[in-house]
């Protein structure tokens, strides 16, 4: 099988995968009983502050790997790459503003990956897989939000 297809498709796989914990925790939010309604907003926060996390440690590993960037774009990069972890930690500090200031995070990666993935070389069905995913996070973790206004939280 043709390695880059198989890249390709695990990646949606997995890509998709990483919505379940999204997807369970807004549904607790919504539909479980209102006394553990806390417990799914502090699961739904963490989960989001990792995955976000993780989409800035992307261009640390691409920087380190793509040997054509300008000097510009490597330091551009690199500095990006612990902004989203910073923008995480916030989140922690910011009372019940955390899931907004999370879903501003995904948002702003996906605007940098725009423009930061064709220089690394990427493939471009990575940055509509990464639209895609991004699209859903931010909508997950809003109707998380409302969930739990809705019931009290």
């Amino acid at each position: 099988m043709n390695p880059h297809f198989l890249n390709k498709r695990l990646a949606h796989q997995l890509g998709f995968a990483g919505l379940l914990p999204f997807l369970l925790l807004m549904l607790g939010a919504w539909f479980a009983d209102t006394s553990w309604l806390g417990d799914f907003l502090r699961g739904q926060k963490a989960y989001a502050m990792v995955i976000l996390s993780f989409l800035g440690g992307i261009h640390w590993g691409a920087v380190m790997l793509c040997g054509t960037l300008s000097l510009s774009d490597t330091r551009k990069a690199l500095l990006w790459s612990v902004t989203p972890s910073l923008i995480a930690w916030i989140a922690t500090q910011s009372g019940g503003f955390g899931l907004g200031i999370l879903m501003g995070g995904f948002i702003a990666a996906l605007e940098v990956d725009k423009r930061m993935f064709r220089r690394y070389g990427m493939p471009g069905w990575l940055i509509r897989l990464r639209g895609r995913l991004t699209l859903a996070v931010v909508m997950l973790l809003a109707a998380t939000v409302i969930g739990a206004y809705l019931r009290g939280a």
